[in-house]
């Protein structure tokens, strides 16, 4: 019955037996704690080589100029 509604109502009921009411704000309270610092947002010049490593391994050819132009 996994990935149907009934599934994940049958889950959470199992959660919330087990572990308490306060199941998924525990949980919630976990994720809102991490994550609000660090990335690229935090290190613009990890960003900037990233992008260009990225770009200098990139399969795409280099862009084509479309030189049809279709009339209807």
């Amino acid at each position: 019955m996994s990935g149907t509604s009934a599934g994940a109502a049958k889950a959470t009921a199992t959660n919330l037996a087990r572990h308490g009411k306060d199941f998924y704000a525990r949980i919630g309270r976990m994720g809102g704690r991490n994550g609000h610092t660090g990335g690229f947002a935090a290190n613009r010049e990890l960003a900037r080589e990233a992008g260009r490593r990225g770009g200098r391994i990139s399969r795409r050819g280099p862009a084509k100029k479309n030189t049809k132009i279709e009339t209807v």
